[in-house]
């Protein structure tokens, strides 16, 4: 029979008699720290695959958008869908913790994340070849070269308004019943990657704490989370190397495309990166199979595991603690007290709002900051992603660690928290407006931004694009295949320049005899034009400063942002802590995760100058964005939701300093609270240190 033993033989136990009846020591490898050392390198890869997966769907925002011919609200709502399916199931395992199999959970979490991954890679290969809209020119049957502008009656003449008929809008390519919602699958899949996020940070970390030495816990949790910030670097340098590469890569001849990545119409290989994505969370999920329920904590002297030792025969085995019994009705019992007590504390309601206006500020730059990029100083959507992935990010990082450096080197009280986060974010706010000092001209569009050069306009309403230069050529008004003249000016196609021949194929095709170019020395009509959009000096000019001051706004809020997140541990009773952080996540996400990527997409959409046209008819995305409204429009919804953090952050520090003075009797015991400093930094460490930089980590690109 199974009998307990006690300290006396478990110690008689720890020698034996050799052969020649020397004494030895029993050998006993400690496989329990064994367990706890792969717990901790799998949990620092699924840290990395999160963040990883997470910064490359947010760097594929434009190509999805341009892939599948939705506005950015649409894209706001598939951004959004990754909060909704975190949401659900954030709270509850958040609260049930230990009461589950934790690397178990964790692994069919990064299952499901992978499984996410992959279904959103599907309509790639339901939809077939990417075709982007391009003019159909005429063949000149004497000589080799074509011509944009024929008038209607033309032999070969391309496809115009009057010559689409309901025939040649039912021909193959439109698809409108399969390929139209076909996004549904990448929604669906960023759903299922936030269902399967939710459990990774807070049963892991939680995991690490129970069972780690208390000086190794902040250790372990620090190794995590700089493993998990090499994720979402490396996911926004993978999103620039795919939005480098065509989308149809390996299928179609590469060289004969003729527009480049510049071009708003270009799609990348956004498919590429999540099937690498999804098999890296599949490799993450694979070690979590394999771990205990609990190990003995580490460093857990022989008496305490007396009570967890039991003998069969000659051979001692070691008794893992059974899983308790799940109680819903205990569980719950104790959730409205601790609710209403967090929310009758007036620090923490405050904090809760700032948080907010936080979430819904950062959501919206790390989904929307590329397109910012590429429409305001005309960078490519793959350079953009580049810089933000090593530039932002790892200044960020470099200012969050840095402002839990000075807390800990100068002991700083909860007041003097305070007021070093409302300085540095008001300090930041104030450089934040000075963005709007680098402002770039429109793009000037023949017809649409500008006027041609000295021709009349045609008064008709539907001919709002045409003038006399190009009446006679039946251009298609839908279409957009830019074409930059000699005058500076872009052209919506080749034919409202009134181009009627050119040369050369693909990429180097240039149009010639256009008549309603007017080219310097030429005269009008005289001129050429070239593929793709003219380039805006001054926008180019202006980008380096424009990233320098973005640097060091991301630099400034970083450094304030550990001294914010300690304010609500601070602030709140120790039996609480555990609970505000989930409240705070919930709120941020709900009020601000979720509805930040749809408010900000549909007001950016108000800014469309130019929508393309699907092959089955209706809008599609965006061509061309009025640069200075998408510029106010933007910068000034990040402006008024900081604005609204400055207030919130100066009325939190008038609450802290009334409540912890120095010499009053204080709610909490500052005493006390000033002994657990260095815990609580580690504990702020395991969390996240920004409001909202829950978002950064998966997504990985944050700022300002």
């Amino acid at each position: 029979m199974d009998r307990p033993i006690s300290a006396g033989q478990l110690k008689e136990k720890s020698h034996f008699q050799d052969n020649d009846g020397s004494v030895v020591p029993v050998k006993t490898p400690c496989h329990n720290c064994s367990k706890l050392k792969i717990f901790l390198g799998a949990l620092a890869f699924s840290f990395f695959a999160k963040g990883f997966s997470g910064s490359y769907m947010k760097s594929m925002s434009s190509q999805i958008e341009r892939r599948f011919e939705i506005s950015s609200s649409i894209v706001g709502i598939i951004d959004g869908s990754f909060e909704i399916g975190n949401l659900m199931v954030m709270v509850l395992v958040s609260y049930l913790g230990p009461r589950v199999h934790r690397p178990k959970i964790i692994a069919v979490g990064c299952l499901v994340m992978s499984l996410g991954a992959f279904l959103s890679v599907m309509p790639q290969f339901l939809m077939g070849r990417y075709n982007y809209e391009r003019i159909t020119v005429s063949v000149d049957n004497s000589t080799t070269s074509v011509s944009a502008c024929s008038s209607a009656s033309s032999e070969g003449h391309p496809v115009t308004d009057a010559m689409e008929t309901p025939s040649t809008m039912e021909n193959v390519e439109c698809e409108k019943t399969t390929n139209s919602y076909l996004w549904l699958f990448v929604l669906m899949g960023n759903l299922l990657r936030g269902i399967g996020e939710a459990p990774i940070m807070p049963l892991g970390v939680s995991y690490l704490d129970d069972f780690s030495k208390e000086e190794n816990s902040a250790f372990y949790i620090g190794l995590v989370r700089s493993s998990g910030m090499f994720g979402p670097t490396l996911g926004f340098l993978l999103g620039s190397f795919c939005a480098s590469l065509w989308v149809d890569i390996g299928v179609v001849d590469t060289d004969a495309i003729s527009i480049n990545p510049k071009d708003t119409r270009w799609v990348g290989a956004w498919w590429l990166g999540l099937l690498i994505c999804g098999s890296v969370n599949f490799i993450a999920s694979l070690p979590f199979w394999f771990l205990p329920y609990s190990v003995p904590k580490e460093g857990e002297n022989q008496t305490q595991k007396i009570s967890n030792l039991s003998v069969q025969g000659d051979h001692c085995k070691i008794d893992s603690p059974a899983q308790p019994q799940l109680k819903f009705s205990e569980a719950v019992k104790d959730f409205l007290p601790a609710l209403r007590k967090l929310f009758g504390n007036s620090i923490f309601l405050v904090y809760i709002f700032l948080t907010i206006l936080q979430y819904n500020a950062l959501v919206g730059i790390i989904t929307y900051e590329t397109k910012f990029m590429e429409q305001q100083f005309n960078v490519s959507v793959a350079r953009a992603i580049f810089l933000i992935g090593v530039i932002l990010l790892p200044i960020t990082i470099l200012g969050m660690f840095l402002g839990g450096f000075l807390i800990k080197k100068f002991k700083l009280h909860i007041t003097e928290m305070a007021k070093f986060a409302c300085i540095t974010f008001v300090a930041a706010y104030l450089l934040n407006l000075l963005y709007f000092t680098c402002s770039c001209e429109v793009l000037q569009v023949a017809g649409l931004t500008t006027p041609y050069s000295g021709i009349e306009h045609l008064s008709s309403t539907k001919n709002i694009y045409m003038a006399s230069c190009n009446a006679d050529c039946s251009c298609n008004l839908d279409q957009w295949d830019p074409v930059c003249g000699d005058d500076g000016i872009t052209y919506m196609t080749a034919c409202f320049a009134g181009c009627k021949s050119s040369t050369g194929t693909g990429k180097n095709m240039v149009f010639h005899n256009c008549s309603c170019v007017e080219g310097q020395g030429h005269g009008l009509g005289n001129s050429s034009a070239v593929l793709g959009q003219c380039q805006r000096e001054s926008c180019t000019k202006a980008f380096p400063y424009f990233l320098a001051l973005q640097t060091a706004c991301a630099f400034i809020l970083a450094l304030g942002g550990t001294p914010t997140y300690m304010i609500m541990f601070r602030s709140v009773s120790p039996d609480l802590k555990s609970f505000a952080v989930g409240i705070e996540t919930l709120g941020g996400r709900v009020l601000g995760g979720l509805p930040a990527p749809i408010y900000f997409g549909a007001l950016i959409d108000e800014t469309c100058l130019k929508w393309g046209t699907k092959s089955c008819g209706g809008s599609g995305s965006c061509r061309v964005y009025d640069t200075k409204e998408f510029r106010n429009v933007y910068l000034g919804l990040i402006a008024g939701l900081r604005a609204g953090c400055c207030v919130l952050y100066i009325v939190l520090s008038v609450l802290i300093m009334k409540r912890f003075k120095p010499e009053g009797k204080e709610v909490t015991d500052i005493k006390n609270t000033e002994r657990s400093t260095s815990k609580e930094l580690d504990t702020a460490n395991k969390k996240d240190i920004l409001p909202g930089a829950r978002t950064l980590e998966e997504s990985e690109e944050t700022r300002m």
